[in-house]
């Protein structure tokens, strides 16, 4: 039996959008409980979200970037382009894999990741490949053939990915659980008697939720206080906006471009309605804390597979924003906020409708990976 050292070292690999990194990050914080001397390396894009998300974790991830391209399902000239950035990408994961030996890969969907997973074939790298949404997307459909393990949030991916899946549940950050809700609502000046909105649209934003909240906040703030995520670069548009009625604002109207993962928490706790965006990332985390949510998806995008989900357990209010106005968007907001037992109806069916314990489950997996690839390389 020759020796070897036994790899612990993993690689997550996600990004370009805060949806693809959110879960990796969760599991990240998982291990390192586990572990707090695991080395643990991501490989993100050079200029996305990702490198602020990690910021929490500085000293104890190493960062990569890779050149991020993409297939878009429409005739664009960017697809030749990309087709260069990918090969790019391909021949530097060559590299990234020879100098880091990672034990495993691990990834939540995002284009970065599939170079990254094409070259750890070659290494015979295992990888484990997690799928948030419902519909999968075109990223994780070109890794799923190369990965050991598919692990899925709900039932119908077992189906679309066969004998690889398994149903694990979204990660979600649940660590956070014992911040004082009080103490967060002073932390961001927050009114007592007036019900408090939280509106996101997920790492990158959303400008059409900004602008229709921007519109509606006249009416919005005679019976409630608003802070926004509006996504990095997007403060600007809003504050041009509400400029002319600033002063009218103060007080009742935040926005903000980006906060780090424990922040979003305490503010997701501290709401007493959710308008989002309808990425598995917050969805989970807004199950996860049992939160009334008007759910808003990208039209024509998998996101409204996910809101579909959640409407038939009657367990979020879904708007068509093709439809959408502020006038209609801040009278939905009205409804649910005035309507005590229909908030407690929300709050009990989504605090249901997922799958716990998501970082664990996926842990464990990866753990047993991990183990099985050492004791093969130990025989």
């Amino acid at each position: 039996m020759s020796e070897k050292k036994n790899n612990r070292k993993i690689m997550l690999a996600g990004g370009g959008t805060g949806g693809s990194v959110t879960p990796l990050l969760v599991v990240a914080e998982e291990l390192l409980k586990e572990d707090k001397n695991l080395e643990i390396v991501f490989v993100g894009t050079k200029n996305g979200v990702e490198r602020k998300m990690l910021a929490n974790f500085s000293s104890q991830i190493k960062y990569l970037s890779l050149p991020s391209g993409k297939w878009r399902r429409y005739f664009s000239v960017h697809n030749i382009l990309d087709i260069f950035k990918i090969l790019f990408a391909f021949l530097k994961s060559f590299s990234f894999l020879r100098q880091e030996r990672p034990a495993i890969i691990v990834t939540a969907g995002s284009f970065v990741a599939v170079p990254l997973v094409w070259a750890a074939a070659f290494y015979k790298i295992p990888v484990l490949v997690h799928q948030q949404d419902i519909r999968p997307g075109l990223a994780n459909k070109l890794m799923a053939p190369l990965a050991r393990v598919i692990t899925v949030t709900f039932e119908k991916s077992l189906v679309d990915y066969g004998p690889k899946a398994v149903l694990t549940g979204n990660p979600t950050k649940n660590f956070f659980a014992s911040e004082d809700v009080i103490k967060i609502r002073e932390k961001y000046n927050l009114k007592p008697d007036l019900p408090f909105v939280l509106v996101t649209g997920g790492g990158t934003g959303a400008s059409v939720i900004n602008d229709l909240v921007a519109e509606a906040l006249p009416d919005l703030l005679s019976f409630c206080q608003i802070i926004n995520l509006t996504g990095q670069g997007k403060h600007p548009e809003i504050a041009k906006k509400i400029k002319p009625k600033l002063e009218q604002f103060i007080g009742s109207y935040q926005a903000i471009e980006f906060v780090e993962s424990k922040e979003f928490i305490n503010l997701l706790r501290a709401a007493d309605l959710i308008v989002s965006r309808c990425g598995l990332s917050a969805l989970t985390e807004i199950a996860f804390y049992a939160k009334p949510a008007i759910l808003i998806p990208i039209p024509h995008s998998h996101q409204e597979d996910n809101a579909d989900f959640f409407r038939d357990k009657k367990a979020a209010i879904v708007l068509d924003q093709e439809q959408l106005s502020a006038k209609s968007l801040s009278a939905e907001i009205k409804t649910v906020l005035e309507n005590e037992k229909l908030r407690a109806e929300l709050s009990d069916n989504i605090s249901q409708s997922m799958k716990p314990a998501g970082a664990e489950n996926i842990t464990a997996i990866i753990w047993k990976i991990i183990n099985h690839k050492n004791n093969e390389e130990a025989d």
